[in-house]
Order: structure tokens, then sequence, then C-alpha cells
């Protein structure tokens, strides 16, 4: 997919073991700023981001730099959206919303009604994000340091 908006290529492919070094610094620079305000350092930044890859579970978008990504897990009955993460030198560009496309598309090509994801109740900025995306929450739970509120969206057959 491409944005003619902003004439920037947004292909998402999926992530090899040459990407693992972008992989970690897009998703230290999309959540490190988090770290003050909830506290703790937020599990995307200490996932195994190589074992992630060569498990097929991480996608990634940016010519020739990686500029963001997703890292997703197909269930039985959902695709859950376990980390989505955009440098912050290309916000405002087009990549969240052509990640958030390509969530949608994979879970709709793997035959699964919905796309599952949470969030921390501190990161309030993704609380306004989600909802435009047609994500509506399920539920507020706290996840041992983590408070965390999960969305789902159903996906409509195209």
């Amino acid at each position: 997919m491409t944005s003619t908006e902003t004439g920037a290529d947004h292909t998402v492919r999926r992530a090899t073991a040459a990407d693992v070094a972008a992989v970690k610094a897009v998703t230290d620079a999309a959540y490190h700023p988090y770290i003050a305000r909830i506290g703790v350092v937020p599990q995307p930044m200490e996932a195994d981001h190589a074992a992630n890859i060569a498990a097929g579970l991480v996608h990634v978008t940016g010519n020739p730099e990686v500029t963001g990504l997703v890292v997703l897990e197909a269930r039985p009955d959902h695709l859950f959206l376990d980390s989505i993460a955009v440098h912050p030198a290309a916000h405002g560009r087009g990549v969240g919303r052509a990640l958030l496309a390509f969530v949608d598309e994979h879970a709709r090509g793997l035959g699964l009604p919905e796309v599952r994801l949470y969030t921390n109740a501190l990161m309030w900025e993704n609380q306004k994000i989600y909802p435009r995306y047609g994500y509506e929450v399920v539920e507020r739970r706290v996840d041992g340091p983590y408070d965390r509120v999960h969305y789902r969206k159903r996906l409509t057959r195209i």
C-alpha cells in the first residue's frame, strides 16, 4: 500500500533477521518517552525482537530505513496486535495509518473476524487514536505493573 497523500512508500513487509537492529531502534524510540509517565519500561521495549522476527510475527514499513512496525500474533478467534511503533521522526506521515490498515488486511486474509490490542491507561494519545480506526474499549485491567485498556475491532468482510 502506498500513501498518495505524502508520496511516501508505506509498503509493509515481513521483517527479516537483517531488520533486528532497526526494529529495536524504532521500538525504543517510540516507547521511550512513556517510561517516565508510566513508571516502568513498556513491554515492547523488553521484547525479544530477534525471536519475534524469526517467528514471523513482525512486519515493517519504510524504505530504505524502517520507520514503523507491527508485531502480530494470530490466535484462534482474533489477530492480536501486540505492538505498533512508529519512529517519532516519521510521525504525521501516514505510517501508523498504513500499519493499521495492514493489520486489518492481514486479519481478513487469515479469516479472523477481529483484531484485539491493549494500551497502557497512561498512554492517553493511543486512547484517542484507536477509536478513530474503529476500535472499541472492551475492558480495563491491571496486569502486573501495567494498567491496560483492552480494545477490539470487529472486521467486516470486503
